[in-house]
């Protein structure tokens, strides 16, 4: 892979990852009411989820999944359903749930299993299909037909990896800095609810978008 086309692609995905999604918003909120470090897990999950999507991209199954507007459907309506089940969740959430301020040692945040964070960041990370018909869709522009695959891949996939795990952390981390204003109930609870509609309309959107 020559350098123009790698640093193309580097300024493609840094554009796509930064821009705010559910799995930015699930780093963002699960920093703020678990900390950073519990939230890594969260951005793990989300990475994986992307990677995961990349492979199966690789191996056509993204070509197969464009052109199949049955399974472009069944996968969308799953995916959007989960993002709105979270969104209700948040909605639901107490102000009184603790949200401490980013200088609270971890040991005193609400306790949650990672396993758990890092499930969440999977499956709303892997749920959305247009995730998927994007990589099928890239990646044939960055792959030099004729060179290595497997190289020009591990390449993408190892950027990917980095730029995506930097910017979904930054988004943990200035969710965690936030714990000291929304600390108060109110502002707990409008912060609850404010994600949770943001859940609900992404996957309100996701559900009613077309292929």
């Amino acid at each position: 892979m020559d350098g123009l086309t790698w640093i193309t692609y580097v300024g493609v995905i840094v554009a796509l990852i930064i821009f705010p999604g559910p799995v930015a918003l699930l780093c963002t909120s699960h920093g703020l009411r678990f900390g950073r470090r519990r939230a890594s897990a969260t951005v793990l999950g989300g990475t994986l989820a992307s990677l995961v999507l990349m492979l199966l991209s690789s191996l056509g199954l993204g070509a197969i999944l464009a052109a199949s507007e049955t399974a472009f459907h069944v996968l969308k309506v799953v995916g959007g359903a989960y993002l709105i089940l979270l969104g209700v969740q948040a909605w639901r959430r107490p102000g009184g749930e603790a949200l401490l301020p980013a200088a609270t040692p971890e040991a005193r945040l609400p306790a949650v299993p990672v396993a758990r964070l890092f499930r969440q960041g999977l499956l709303v990370g892997i749920g959305n299909p247009k995730d998927l018909l994007f990589f099928a869709a890239l990646f044939p522009n960055f792959i030099a037909v004729g060179e290595p695959r497997l190289v020009q891949f591990a390449i993408l996939a190892a950027t990917w990896l980095v730029v995506d795990l930097g910017l979904m952390s930054l988004y943990a981390a200035m969710g965690s800095g936030l714990g000291q204003w929304f600390r108060h109930p109110r502002r707990a609870r409008c912060f609850h609810r404010a994600t949770g509609g943001l859940f609900m309309a992404a996957g309100g959107s996701l559900i009613a978008s077309s292929p």
